[in-house]
């Protein structure tokens, strides 16, 4: 099970738009890195809001949509977006356990 923990190491930055969340993967012992693009969506999944919903309950719709919180890493949380980000690159990546750590292939 990967854990925020461990990839917290591997993260250089992170780049936030309107629409994406941008994180940037370096292995500090092959020096490589890798990029990660997810949508910048609340942790619990994406905002569905109906037009009956807008129309008839405008701000409770913009309420929802616009302070819905966003978790961007956190302890032990399978739903935050660097977690999200790191698991559609998993795969570029081993668990070295001499190290205790993630290595980039």
């Amino acid at each position: 099970m990967i854990k925020d923990r461990d990839i917290l190491s591997l993260l250089d930055h992170i780049k936030i738009d309107s629409n994406t969340v941008t994180c940037y993967f370096k292995c500090s012992q092959t020096n490589k890195s890798v990029v990660s693009i997810v949508p910048f969506e609340p942790y619990d999944g994406k905002i569905e809001l109906s037009y009956k919903d807008i129309l008839l309950h405008p701000l409770k719709s913009y309420n929802r949509y616009y302070h819905t919180p966003i978790v961007i890493y956190g302890n032990e949380n399978e739903n935050t977006i660097v977690y999200k980000a790191f698991k559609k690159v998993s795969n570029k990546f081993r668990w070295n356990a001499q190290n205790n750590k993630y290595i980039c292939l």
